[in-house]
């Protein structure tokens, strides 16, 4: 059997030599086989990645050698509040609480936006649509029917909550139970400040029609009862219910202006009101339902062992690998026998 020259010199001029072939190796030096003088698979495969060439990764990040779990991740616990104000939110909040304080001054001040709502009103209540439907849509906004409706939506979705272990069920009803409440603690004053008197019809000659409490009532029990059915409904009717909710909203409207009993800014101070109120039940009702990134980072600390790959027969694939490197050794033991 031949031997590989090892090169002559001093230790301070040696220069690093390849791996020579050992008995038992997968590595030959065959005169005349395919990159010979370059240590090579003696079945043409290509040899495996020298130990000192992995490029490993930080501890417990991507590209480390063996894959090991990642970090974990610490979040906040104001994290759920910080995610759900986006600017589109907090801008559309500015925009309802400036409407609001304008058409305040307005009415306030008999400005000249008060002007024009007296006429559309005016208009509004001289419109074809007949009384009887116009009463209906009114009566929509009342106590009696908007605040049972939303009873319903809240038992119903604090029963599904509790069936399907969500933690503190009990808190997105109890949500808009508080925000329900906060509608005439909040109106009552707005009523007595401004003192508007109420437009031609059945009302006339009384005040205290700004803003309205119908519509404050159906906006906020009618959008609440929604909030609380859209997590428990299919993705397809989600959408739909919402737009549902507001076309409901406008024709309570509609009914109240048309029967004479408020003004169109009534209503419209009254959404920009409700809007505040339904946000904040909105966020006290995503309290009740844990961060899906929290859950992450809690299932990402926790060690996990590597997958362990396994072959047809069920053994280990370093016994696998071993097998291999076997019958290299074999058929290089005997090429080397051939050659000499």
């Amino acid at each position: 059997m031949r031997e590989t020259p090892r090169s002559q010199g001093t230790a301070s001029d040696a220069e690093p030599v390849l791996p020579q072939p050992r008995p038992g190796c997968a590595l030959a030096h065959t005169t005349g086989a395919s990159g010979s003088g370059s240590p090579h698979r003696s079945d043409g495969r290509p040899p495996q990645t020298p130990r000192g060439a992995r490029h490993t990764g930080r501890h417990g990040g991507p590209g480390t050698t063996p894959p090991v779990p990642g970090p974990p991740t610490v979040h906040s616990p104001s994290a759920p509040w910080a995610s759900s104000v986006t600017p589109l939110t907090a801008l559309a909040l500015i925009a309802s609480l400036a409407l609001l304080a304008l058409c305040t001054w307005q009415i306030a001040a008999h400005g000249r936006l008060r002007t024009y709502d007296e006429r559309l009103g005016r208009t509004i209540a001289g419109s074809p649509l007949p009384s009887p439907v116009a009463e209906f849509l009114a009566d929509l906004g009342n106590t009696a029917v908007a605040v049972p409706v939303l009873a319903l939506a809240a038992g119903w979705a604090a029963w599904r909550a509790r069936r399907a272990g969500t933690p503190r069920s009990w808190l997105p009803p109890l949500a808009a139970a508080v925000a329900m409440a906060a509608v005439p603690a909040l109106i009552v004053p707005f009523k007595a400040l401004v003192g508007r008197p109420g437009p031609p019809g059945p009302l006339a000659g009384e005040t205290g029609f700004f803003p309205s409490g119908h519509a404050a009532t159906a906006a906020v029990a009618y959008g609440a009862a929604a909030l609380l059915l859209r997590p428990h409904l299919r993705q397809r009717l989600r959408r739909p219910l919402l737009a549902a909710v507001a076309v409901l909203n406008l024709a309570v409207a509609v009914g109240l202006v048309r029967r004479g009993y408020h003004w169109p800014l009534d209503a419209v101070a009254s959404w920009c009101l409700s809007g505040p109120l339904l946000w904040t039940a909105l966020r006290l009702s995503h309290l009740s339902r844990p961060s899906p990134t929290a859950a992450d980072g809690d299932r990402t600390a926790e060690p996990t062992d590597p997958p362990r790959r396994r072959d047809a027969g069920g053994r280990d694939g370093r016994t696998t690998r071993r097998r291999e490197r076997d019958d290299d050794s074999n058929r290089t033991t005997a090429a080397l026998n051939n050659d000499d």
